[in-house]
């Protein structure tokens, strides 16, 4: 652990200066630790006969996958993936007499 003594009779610009080169290095050293990380699961997955995106998928951050695929359709083109709140076209459509959401399914 460094002396405080040192820090203490910095001014400062020096300490701003300290702050963002600290902060470059500890995006330096996070960077190359993932990395390593990275590349020893890959490994691992390998040696086993796994591909990594088998076991972890193709999604980007926080495990999101890609596009989903909509699930409803009306005749003018509109669709809903069946997530989430109910577009309005189809809040709409519901409210007819003898309208029911499987009417709009994409076969």
């Amino acid at each position: 652990m460094a002396r405080s003594d040192g820090v203490d009779n910095m001014s400062f610009s020096e300490l701003a200066a300290l702050e963002a080169r600290i902060g470059k290095l500890k995006t330096e050293k996070q960077n190359t630790e993932r990395q390593a990380v990275r590349d020893k699961i890959i490994a691992m997955a390998k040696e086993a006969g796994f591909d990594a995106h088998e076991l972890f998928g193709k999604g980007g951050r926080g495990g999101r996958g890609g596009k989903i695929a909509p699930k409803y359709h009306d005749k003018d083109g509109n669709t809903w993936t069946g997530r989430g709140r109910p577009p309005r076209w189809l809040s709409a459509a519901l409210k007819q007499r003898g309208v029911k959401k499987d009417d709009f399914l994409i076969k």
